[in-house]
C-alpha cells in the first residue's frame, strides 16, 4: 500500500463520482458529494445532461461540478431519457447499453480534466470505466448505494457469477449463505428469489448486472457502502474477509431536508396538521418499483379496511406494467370517496423528507428500498414492509432481524398478499399497545439517535477520505 507523501495530508482530493442511471443511485452519490464536498474536496459528477437538470441547485457546494454525458439516441427509449424513472422496466436493458456506449466521452472528460481526479468512485454499472481510469493512472473505488447485509447475502467472488455459482437451485437462495458464520435470518422467499433472478439474467446489454458488479470489484482497490457499524458490523467485517479488500462503511448520507426550497405539496401539511400526532400511515414505493394491479387493489383494499389515517403517494405508472390500464381504474373503484378525509391520495412527487419529518407521521409502509428506510429511521418511524424486487427482501430482513419494523407476509410461490394482511401489518405497527407492536414503535424510535445523527454518520467518510489520501496513484494490484 502506497506511503501518504509529506505536505499531501492537507491537500483536497480531485474525485470523480459515476453512478448508475437511477435516481435511487444518483441521490446517494449526491449526498456522499456534498459530504466530500463539505469536507473541502472537489467532485466531478459524471451523468447526462436530462439527470443534472434535476440534480442541480443553486444550494450545492461550488466544488461539486456536474460533467454531462450525453446518451447517444436509441430507437428503442424515449427521446430525452436519462435514467431509469423515463423508461418502462423492459427498456432498462437498452438504457445499460447507452450506458456502455459512453466510453468516448469518459476518456474525454479524463483527458481534459486539470487536475486529473485522484480516484474515481464507480457503481456497479461500469466496470469497462476502470482501464480508461486505470490508463490515466486513476485509482477506482466501488461505492455501493446497497446494505452490507445484502452484498454478503449475493456472496464472495466465487459466487458472483451467471451461473449463480454454488446456488444451484432457486431452494438454494431461501437458505442462509454457508458462508455467513453468525446467527442471521439473511435468505429470501422463493418468490423473492425469483425478482433476485433479475442480476444473474443476461440483457441486450450482453453482460447481466451480477457480471458488472463483479468485474467492477475486481479492477477496484476498496468500497465503500452506505451503512453504518451500528447497523451493519458484522456484515461490514465479514465483506472484507470475504473480499480481501478495505471496505468501509460510509454512513448512512440521509438526505437533509430542503432549506429555503420554494414551498410546495402545501395541501398535502395543511391535512397532515389537522391528524393527530404521529397518527398517520405514509405509504410510498419509491420511483421505481411496482406491483400488479392486483395486488395494488388489494393493498388500497388494507388502507381501507384498517380504519387508520393515511397520505398514499401514488406514482403514475405503479402496478400499470405496460401502461395500458387508464388512471381511473388504477384504484379500486369509489375506493378515493369512500377513505375521503381519512385518507389521501396524491399523485406526482412529494417532498418525502418533509413529509416524513411531519408531527403527523407515524409509520411507514414502504418498498424496503434502502434509502426510504434511512429517511424513515431518521425521524424514529417504525417501518411496515413490502419489498418488491432484487435487493429488497434483504433490507426487510434486516430491518425485521432488528427490530425496526414488520414485514407483510407474502405468498412463497407467487408473492400475492390480501387486504387482511395489509391490515393486521398496520395496525400491528400503528395502534397495538403490547407486544411486538410496542417494541418496534420503540426500537425505531431508539434508532433516531444512530439515522438521524448527521454529525456521527459524516464522520465516517473521514476515514475512507484518509485511505483515498494515502493510496493516491495506488495501481498495483
Amino acid at each position: 500500500m502506497a506511503m501518504e507523501h509529506n505536505g499531501d495530508h492537507h491537500q483536497p482530493l480531485h474525485i470523480a463520482v459515476f453512478p448508475w442511471l437511477a435516481f435511487g443511485h444518483m441521490m446517494p452519490f449526491l449526498e456522499l458529494s456534498k459530504t466530500l464536498a463539505s469536507k473541502g474536496h472537489h467532485i466531478s459528477y459524471l451523468t447526462t445532461p436530462t439527470n443534472i437538470s434535476k440534480l442541480s441547485s443553486s444550494s450545492l457546494s461550488p466544488l461539486i461540478t456536474f460533467i454531462p454525458l450525453p446518451l447517444p439516441p436509441n430507437p428503442n427509449l424515449p427521446p430525452l431519457a436519462g435514467a431509469t424513472s423515463d423508461v418502462s422496466p423492459d427498456q432498462v436493458q437498452y438504457l445499460k447499453l447507452s450506458l456502455d456506449s459512453l466510453h468516448l466521452p469518459f476518456t474525454t472528460f479524463l483527458h481534459e480534466s486539470s487536475p486529473k481526479p485522484d480516484w474515481l468512485l464507480l457503481d456497479f454499472a461500469t466496470p469497462w470505466a476502470i482501464p480508461i481510469a486505470s490508463s490515466f493512472s486513476i485509482p477506482c473505488a466501488f461505492f455501493s448505494i446497497f446494505t452490507a447485509s445484502f452484498l454478503t447475502f449475493i456472496g464472495p467472488p466465487s459466487e458472483l457469477t451467471d451461473d449463480k455459482g454454488s446456488r444451484t437451485s432457486l431452494e438454494n437462495f431461501t437458505l442462509k449463505p454457508n458462508w455467513i458464520p453468525f446467527p442471521s435470518n439473511l435468505s429470501y422467499s422463493l418468490h423473492g428469489a425469483k425478482t433476485l433472478m433479475a442480476i444473474y439474467e443476461n440483457n441486450v446489454s450482453g453482460i447481466p448486472d451480477i457480471s458488472r458488479y463483479r468485474k467492477t470489484l475486481e479492477g477496484c482497490k476498496a468500497f465503500g457502502i452506505r451503512t453504518c457499524m451500528e447497523v451493519e458490523g458484522e456484515f461490514v467485517n465479514l465483506l472484507r474477509d470475504l473480499h480481501q479488500k478495505p471496505v468501509f462503511p460510509l454512513g448512512l448520507l440521509a438526505p437533509r431536508a430542503a432549506v429555503g426550497k420554494m414551498m410546495i405539496n402545501e395541501e398535502i401539511f395543511a391535512w397532515l396538521g389537522m391528524q393527530k400526532r404521529r397518527s398517520v400511515v405514509y405509504v410510498a414505493f419509491g420511483s421505481e418499483a411496482t406491483l400488479s394491479l392486483e395486488l395494488l387493489h388489494e393493498l388500497a383494499l388494507g388502507l381501507e379496511l384498517s380504519g387508520l389515517p393515511f397520505l398514499w403517494v401514488l406514482r403514475k405508472g405503479l402496478g400499470l406494467g405496460d401502461g395500458v390500464v387508464d388512471d381511473d381504474q388504477v384504484l379500486p373503484l369509489g375506493f378515493e370517496e369512500r377513505v375521503s378525509g381519512r385518507g389521501m391520495v396524491v399523485r406526482g412527487w412529494v417532498d418525502q423528507v418533509r413529509v416524513l419529518g411531519h408531527e403527523g407521521v407515524g409509520g411507514f409502509l414502504s418498498h424496503s428500498g434502502w434509502s426510504s428506510i434511512v429517511e424513515a429511521l431518521g425521524f424514529g418511524h417504525p417501518l411496515m414492509l413490502l419489498p418488491i424486487y432484487v435487493d429488497q427482501e434483504a433490507n426487510a430482513r434486516l430491518v425485521v432481524e432488528r427490530g425496526f419494523g414488520v414485514e407483510v407476509k407474502r405468498r412463497e410461490e407467487d408473492g400475492y398478499f390480501g387486504k387482511e394482511e395489509v391490515v393486521r401489518v398496520l395496525r400491528l405497527v400503528m395502534v397495538e399497545k403490547e407486544g411486538d407492536g410496542v417494541r418496534v414503535r420503540v426500537r425505531a424510535g431508539e434508532m433516531k439517535k444512530v439515522f438521524g445523527d448527521a454529525v456521527g454518520q459524516d464522520k465516517y467518510v473521514d476515514d475512507f477520505v484518509k485511505f483515498l489520501k494515502g493510496n493516491k496513484g495506488m495501481l498495483a494490484v
